[in-house]
């Protein structure tokens, strides 16, 4: 999940992606996975192993007796049962230098089968600047479309988690060139984004007896070349004509979830993105045509990372519903400012 993808580009990373720059974010991503599964191996060494735990009734925290919204970010491995449903909507705010990006999206799944899964993901969106002019209203964002399929169901006394693994495709349905004097109103990427994730999910039980529902996600999108005319999210002018080819994305999502009571819950999600270069080809139409070179490379946006972390709480009336609200912090990283977005989402399953 990635709150406020419609957010315009800062226009001013003209720079180009060099070889130490991929070299030096890939060994930054090797480095954040060997972390994140350092943090997953302490948390296992905390936690009594499940085979030699006491098997008296009442003696340690039955998963049944633990109700769940699922952390802000770390989507679920697990499937709905067949002609089950899942509705979650989110509400935000992405809090950015001299900027607000008002959000929602919405995860609609269903069960069509037993270890299969089909949902959509719609967005829509308003962004408020401080320096330059807001949006001109709510408009609609990407809409994306998914299956999930279940690989392997957690069992209480197996090591093994549940595994699925997850297509999506993003349909380029937001506003993102021919912006005029608004580039605010650039909420979509322009893009036809095709990811590809594996999900998975296990429980552990710590020493006081409480479970620790524990998430490990990584997921590589592609995106398609799109043609860009005038003002767009990619920082182009008025008399832009050409192309924007977005380098591919990867992303790993550790989460972390604590059932402090049945009701209660604290989770936090541990975040690391890098996106490659995206490349912005063509010409200005009202310029000189000698020199121009209509496939040519105008300018680089520059490779991008980011790492970051959200912390929140869940609550839940019962065990298929609940609500969570929370904080996603990203200090800023390569290309990238600095952003806090508190979020509220309910999660209701039928």
């Amino acid at each position: 999940m990635e709150f406020g993808r419609g957010k315009r580009m800062a226009a001013a990373a003209r720079e180009t992606v060099t070889l130490p720059d991929v070299e030096t974010a890939g060994m930054k991503l090797w480095r954040a996975v060997l972390r994140t599964l350092a943090l997953i191996a302490l948390s296992a060494g905390l936690a009594r192993p499940q085979d030699a735990a006491p098997t008296l009734s009442g003696d340690r925290q039955s998963l049944e007796d633990a109700w769940w919204t699922g952390p802000l970010l770390a989507p679920n491995a697990s499937t709905l049962p067949r002609g089950h449903f899942l509705i979650e909507p989110y509400l935000y705010d992405v809090v950015g230098p001299h900027s607000n990006g008002f959000g929602s999206l919405t995860y609609i799944n269903y069960g069509l089968a037993n270890k299969f899964t089909v949902g959509v993901i719609p967005t829509f969106g308003y962004n408020k600047l401080s320096d330059g002019l807001s949006g001109a209203g709510i408009g609609l964002g990407d809409i994306t479309v998914q299956g999930q399929i279940r690989l392997r169901q957690f069992h209480e006394g197996s090591w093994i988690p549940t595994i699925s693994a997850t297509v999506q495709e993003t349909l380029p349905t937001g506003k993102y060139d021919r912006l005029g004097n608004r580039p605010s109103d650039g909420l979509g990427s322009g893009a036809f984004t095709t990811t590809v994730a594996l999900y998975s999910q296990t429980y552990l039980w710590m020493p006081n007896r409480r479970i620790l529902r524990m998430r490990f996600n990584v997921s590589q999108a592609f995106s398609r070349g799109v043609t860009v005319d005038g003002v767009s999210v990619f920082g182009t002018g008025a008399d832009f004509c050409g192309r924007a080819e977005p380098g591919r994305s990867s992303l790993v999502d550790a989460s972390w979830e604590y059932s402090w009571t049945r009701r209660w819950v604290l989770a936090l999600d541990a975040t690391y993105r890098y996106t490659g270069n995206t490349r912005v080809i063509g010409n200005n139409i009202s310029g000189p045509s000698s020199g121009q070179n209509s496939n040519g490379v105008l300018w680089n946006l520059g490779a991008r990372e980011t790492a970051g972390f959200a912390p929140a709480i869940e609550y839940s009336w019962k065990s298929t519903i609940g609500v969570i609200v929370g904080t996603r912090v990203i200090p800023g990283g390569h290309n990238t400012a600095m952003t806090i977005t508190p979020v509220v989402a309910i999660n209701f399953v039928h």
